[in-house]
């Protein structure tokens, strides 16, 4: 299956809408979220938001899943941070190479920087690509107000 990475549009809205619910309400991700936090978040992906970008996994004329990164500055490492924020792809999707297709395609966009991400440890099978993927885990406590 040819798998193709696109920019978000708004026509993705309620696609995008209902994969986000399954993504924060699994396992895989610490908080549950809101409606009102998925549609601002697609929102800033479809708008002009320099600090966040949107993509869609797209196969055949149908949606394998989607991705948001976030851009920041590391004043830790001296370079522009990229961090992937969502990576999900629909059960039926997973384990054809989407996963390590986005990584490789976000660190071609973006070169000398600093990636970022966030798992959970469970998520085992996020453990591995991202580890096959060259990340490592940082030995620090990350904390928010």
């Amino acid at each position: 299956m040819e798998i193709k990475i696109r920019e978000m549009a708004e026509s993705d809205r309620d696609n995008v809408l209902e994969m986000m619910r399954e993504f924060y309400s699994s396992p895989a991700v610490f908080t549950d979220g809101s409606d009102e936090i998925f549609l601002k978040d697609i929102d800033n992906c479809v708008n002009d938001n320099p600090y966040v970008e949107g993509y869609i996994f797209e196969g055949e004329s149908n949606i394998l899943g989607y991705a948001m990164i976030a851009k920041s500055f590391s004043t830790e490492f001296g370079k522009q941070c990229i961090w992937i924020e969502d990576l999900y792809i629909k059960d039926q999707y997973r384990g054809l190479g989407i996963g390590k297709k986005f990584m490789e395609f976000v660190t071609e966009k973006y070169t000398d920087c600093i990636y970022r991400l966030e798992v959970e440890e469970e998520n085992e099978r996020a453990v591995r690509l991202y580890e096959k993927s060259g990340f490592t885990v940082l030995p620090y406590m990350e904390m928010k107000l």
